[in-house]
């Protein structure tokens, strides 16, 4: 049963290793999930689970895999048949207020220990008993201001339903972006400073400090890179058509990179479906509103990090013939590959963020052209998952890809 439990864990993309899973035997061989389904919930929880990104993957699986699991959490069945009872709420008066106190945790614990050990049959309507519709201080559907809800709707709350409540959704990192995601995900971008590598021109007085120090007071001068952030980013959005669906995201992926100001420059441009001479400064893609492509590789040093978002799906024409522009009136001397091709030359930070998940792009509509830009550009989904790996792309110089000899 456990190891089925194990292969559904990675099922469901936790990421368990084989020593974790022996740690977990371990710790059931020594007795720490008690006989409650509740505690192995949270001793697999505690032992398995590296982040808290994948506690809802977690929750998914186990209440997947034990759904059908009923267990007393603890009580003898024989508590749980007596107390399965549907009664009439009863009705508290002035003097059960004043004849009921407030019991100490500890106490409660030490009597309920008592009851289950003394009681052989159910009650009703007592104030002693764990029992149903009376003044004792264990059981449901009585009064007691300082007792414990046995049973009821309160046995509800198992393990799987636990599991079911996904309180752990938002902790999620491979969801679509939003706003506050997208701008704490581009902060990581500031390790795009001269600080890595820029000019070892500022002098590190602490430093200088330290190395004279250790020198027996000879002078040693430190230099360091500055800090003033030089990252320039030129971020190409895809407005229109297939991308409909995603313009939610996209309205805040907007509002994300226009409150950034962790960059020395960045600039926006838009485009619809696939790049060809012009790129447009609103998502209207207005005909009469746009810089020349062969403008921005021209002027645009090399050192800007792109990062291009869009589907990538159109019609293969679209991609890849002259004149293949969708747009009415308008016509493209260079197919757009190879657009998309000097780009990547140009610009060697690049990468492509897809707003469809990675698992459609082998067969959604616009495969084909997903697949071709992706033989230019490393793609990665936009998600925060996604935008991490693709930072780590945009760290560092790429291959250049098979497609860029394809076209001169």
């Amino acid at each position: 049963m456990f190891t089925h439990f194990y292969y559904h864990l990675k099922h469901f993309g936790v990421p368990v290793s084989f020593s974790e899973w022996q740690t977990l035997m371990d710790a059931l061989d020594a007795g720490m999930a008690g006989s409650s389904l509740t505690g192995f919930y949270y001793l697999c929880r505690a032992v398995l689970v590296k982040t808290e990104a994948h506690y809802d993957r977690f929750d998914l699986a186990f209440a997947s895999y034990f759904g059908d699991v009923e267990t007393p959490e603890g009580l003898p069945e024989k508590i749980w048949e007596w107390l399965d009872k549907e009664l009439p709420p009863i009705e508290v008066t002035e003097e059960m207020r004043r004849n009921h106190q407030q019991l100490d945790l500890d106490e409660m614990k030490r009597m309920l220990e008592e009851r289950l050990r003394e009681q052989t049959e159910e009650h009703h309507g007592g104030n002693r008993w764990v029992g149903t519709g009376g003044t004792s201080p264990f059981g449901h559907s009585g009064y007691h201001p300082g007792g414990i809800r046995i049973g009821g709707d309160g046995r509800n709350q198992s393990a799987v339903k636990v599991a079911g409540m996904r309180r752990f959704q938002e902790f999620r990192t491979d969801e679509t972006l939003g706003v506050r995601q997208f701008q704490v995900a581009l902060r990581k971008l500031r390790q795009f400073t001269t600080r890595m590598d820029g000019t070892k021109d500022e002098l590190d007085l602490d430093a200088t400090v330290d190395k004279t120090c250790q020198n027996a007071g000879r002078l040693e001068l430190v230099w360091d890179r500055p800090r003033e952030n030089a990252i320039k980013v030129l971020l190409l959005m895809d407005a229109g058509g297939s991308m409909t669906p995603h313009s939610r995201l996209c309205n805040q992926l907007f509002t994300a990179v226009n409150k950034s100001n962790h960059f020395k420059d960045m600039q926006i441009f838009y485009f619809h479906n696939c790049i060809y001479d012009w790129l447009y400064h609103t998502p209207t893609c207005y005909q009469d509103d746009y810089t020349d492509t062969e403008y921005v590789l021209r002027t645009f040093s090399p050192d800007y990090r792109v990062m291009i978002i869009g589907d990538a799906s159109m019609a293969s024409y679209e991609l890849l013939r002259e004149g293949g522009v969708i747009d009415w009136g308008l016509y493209n001397d260079r197919p757009g590959i190879d657009w998309l091709t000097r780009i990547r030359r140009r610009f060697e930070y690049s990468v492509w963020l897809n707003p469809i998940p990675k698992k459609y792009w082998d067969w959604t509509d616009g495969a084909f052209t997903i697949r071709a830009i992706r033989e230019v550009f490393p793609m990665e989904e936009l998600t925060v998952d996604g935008l991490e790996r693709a930072i780590k792309i945009l760290m560092n110089k790429q291959s250049t890809g098979s497609a860029l000899s394809m076209v001169q």
